[in-house]
């Protein structure tokens, strides 16, 4: 079985504050691991297949965020889930050493993370797209063609669909952030119009 370390490792450049929360500090080992092992794009995969996972199934999502998931019902679980989702050996111990250590409501949180150091690590810019509904490939390739000429590094999308804003996009690079949905250009429009 590999070792997660959580300490402080100084190896991978944590500037945002990366390693200052739990999931930071598990994102960090596993991406350190894989990079060393040379398993960066499996994990990646793997990684995007199981955030597939959490949005798609409540069976899954529950079994990572209900408290009464006892910790040897949940690394059962897991071990069985994780062959059937097509996970590398590394992502499956991973999920394991969550389940383990009763951290299994970590793993969204995780994966931005590791999303962060790899797209950091390539040189690319990581955007945070939150839409109404999903996006379509040429959608999303036309997206990163309009994101790499404004920062000039290429982009990874982490996507989000939330119907809530109605339409539009919400994008996030860094600290800028550009709101473009329908939500709030409709709530700003009645506060305008309080005025």
């Amino acid at each position: 079985m590999h070792q997660f370390d959580l300490g402080d490792q100084g190896r991978v450049e944590t500037s945002g504050g990366i390693q200052a929360s739990l999931a930071g500090r598990y994102a960090t080992a596993l991406f350190e691991l894989a990079r060393d092992q040379r398993q960066l794009d499996a994990v990646s995969a793997s990684l995007g297949t199981l955030k597939q996972a959490l949005g798609g199934s409540s069976e899954f999502r529950t079994l990572t965020e209900s408290p009464l998931v006892d910790r040897a019902a949940a690394t059962k679980t897991v071990a069985a889930i994780a062959p059937q989702l097509g996970l590398d050996p590394l992502t499956s111990n991973f999920i394991g050493v969550l389940a383990q250590n009763r951290r299994l409501s970590q793993i969204g949180p995780v994966i931005n993370a590791f999303n962060t150091l790899i797209a950091r690590h390539r040189g690319e810019a990581t955007a945070d797209v939150t839409s109404a509904h999903p996006l379509s490939d040429d959608q999303i390739a036309a997206l990163k063609a309009k994101l790499k000429a404004q920062t000039g590094r290429d982009v990874s999308i982490d996507l989000k669909v939330d119907p809530a804003i109605l339409g539009g996009l919400i994008v996030k690079v860094g600290s800028r952030m550009v709101d473009g949905s329908i939500r709030t250009k409709l709530n700003t429009l009645a506060t305008a119009m309080k005025g």
